[in-house]
């Protein structure tokens, strides 16, 4: 069974569902309409440029075009993780700390599964790699903004306890424990959700796509099983090096709370 091909009469009748929550919005005073439209042409714009792009790219099938596009992805995924927190780290340690623990996790996991799991000849095949990449860079991204952005919101909020308990001689580990745990539960709370509604609440969106496709239900299980496994180790070492390295730069060598630090 093959895909059926969609036209631009299909995506023009499905585009007026988006204009029509549009017109509500502004109807109910919800001041949402202008984030709806602009939200729905940036997603236009930006999928049929990546279209265009991943159709070069996997005609090439160089690694250097994959290590550039990766690099791409990361870093505006590293910048994404930095604009949604309410009280990032400040200077450039704010966009680093996010990059860097998305690049150690997700990077890691991608090689992984692409290696030892896939097996595509060779492992770096563009047609298996940027979207798995781009699975687990995602879901990550939204793990670690939360997760920073709790402990951060967090340490300012509980300032006074946290420096009550280091005059008690606690370390900064000790000081901020309940604090880290916290975060790292936070950040994932959105795909340990997803894996318990996975196939019951919600047809996850990789295997939606593959049984639209015409690959046998059975077939995109299975892939789909190994997405969400890859998924949430993933996000959850990445939420883990990311509060850690957050919860670390707030103090300096003596143990001292910086609140400083945040911007």
């Amino acid at each position: 069974m093959s895909a059926i091909a969609l036209t631009p009469l299909d995506l023009a009748l499905a585009a007026v569902l988006v204009a029509a929550l549009a017109v509500l919005s502004y109807a109910s005073s919800l001041g949402l309409e202008r984030q709806v439209l602009i939200s729905a042409l940036r997603t236009t714009v930006q999928l049929l440029l990546v279209g265009l792009v991943l159709r070069s790219l996997f005609e090439s099938e160089g690694l250097s075009w994959l290590v550039g596009v990766a690099s791409i992805m990361l870093l505006v995924a590293g910048r994404e993780v930095l604009a949604r927190q309410a009280r990032p780290l400040a200077g450039s340690w704010g966009f680093s700390v996010g990059t860097l623990s998305m690049f150690i996790s997700s990077f890691s996991i991608t090689v992984f599964a692409l290696v030892l799991l896939i097996g595509a000849t060779p492992w770096y095949l563009p047609q298996y790699a940027i979207p798995l990449l781009g699975m687990l860079l995602g879901n990550t991204m939204n793990g670690v903004a939360l997760g920073m952005g709790r402990f951060t919101e967090s340490a300012h909020r509980e300032r006074a306890v946290i420096e009550g308990r280091l005059l008690l001689g606690q370390t900064r580990e000790e000081a901020t424990s309940d604090l880290r745990r916290e975060s790292v539960r936070t950040g994932m709370v959105p795909i340990l959700n997803s894996m318990a509604a996975a196939g019951i609440v919600s047809l996850p969106g990789m295997m939606t796509g593959q049984i639209l496709a015409g690959s046998p239900p059975t077939e995109a299980v299975k892939y789909q099983i190994l997405i969400m496994f890859l998924i949430a180790s993933g996000t959850g070492f990445g939420v883990l090096v990311s509060v850690w390295l957050t919860a670390h730069r707030l103090f300096d060598d003596r143990h001292r709370l910086r609140l400083d630090r945040l911007r």
